[in-house]
Parts: C-alpha cells; sequence; structure tokens
C-alpha cells in the first residue's frame, strides 16, 4: 500500500510566504491564507515543502490505500495560486461561472492573481467545501 508523502511538517508557514520573491505572488499567496484560515477557522500548516493546509481528513480507498490529508490547501507556485480541496471531481463547480479567471484540474483551482478572481464567490466556496466530506474520506 503507496503511502501519500505530503504531509504536515515544523516547516513555517510565514517563512514558506516570506520566501516568495515576487512581490505580487506573496501577498495573494498572504491574503488567501488569511481568507482561508477565516473561513475554516483553522491554523495555516505546512504539507511538505511549498503546501499551505488547513485542518486534515483521513481517507480510505476501497483497494486499501488510506492516508491522511489536508482538507483545504494553498500552494503558490510561479505561474498561479492553487488551491486544492475547493472543487473535486463535480463538488463545488456550481459557483465557477461567478468566479472570474481561472483554471481547473480534477481537483484544484489555478488562479493567476486573485484580482482576476471574486473574492465573495471564492470565499463561498470555501465555506461550502469546508462543510462536506471528501468523497473519499473514511
Amino acid at each position: 500500500m503507496s503511502e501519500i508523502k505530503t504531509k504536515p511538517t515544523q516547516v513555517s508557514v510565514k517563512e514558506y510566504l516570506a520566501s516568495i520573491s515576487d512581490e505580487a505572488r506573496r501577498t495573494d499567496a498572504e491574503q488567501l491564507v488569511a481568507l482561508i484560515s477565516k473561513v475554516t477557522g483553522q491554523p495555516p500548516v505546512m504539507w511538505g515543502t511549498s503546501i499551505v493546509g488547513f485542518g486534515s481528513y483521513h481517507y480510505k480507498y476501497a483497494s486499501g490505500r488510506e492516508g491522511d490529508s489536508m482538507r483545504i490547501g494553498l500552494s503558490a507556485r510561479k505561474e498561479h495560486a492553487v488551491i486544492y480541496g475547493v472543487i473535486f471531481y463535480d463538488f463545488g463547480t456550481k459557483l465557477l461561472e461567478k468566479l472570474g479567471k481561472y483554471t481547473q484540474g480534477k481537483g484544484c483551482l489555478y488562479i493567476k492573481k486573485l484580482a482576476d478572481v471574486d473574492l465573495a464567490t471564492l470565499e463561498q466556496m470555501i465555506a461550502n467545501a469546508w462543510s462536506q466530506k471528501h468523497p473519499s474520506e473514511a
């Protein structure tokens, strides 16, 4: 049974945010951390070296694979802020038409600039996701 490699660490969230060299990306990441913290009521915790996570859940698949993952996560990548856990498969996609400019994967949102999205819609998406169980949650 393989294990997920991204786990909570003792890395400082403040240091991670401070290490983002692009000022606009750093400011967006700081605002997103504050927004997600406000909505979830959870402190930010580094998962690995580049993902800020909020909360956690235990999952178990029919294959027997199981582990723990963050409920909602954020990574400030070079091109985008990546938000994990706000959408997954068909969940959380109803508000996307109101969000603004973004791209998406199966389980994450990619936002180039926070100014390109409607923050009230993003806040509602975070709140909706936080109130739901992930489909793989045990």
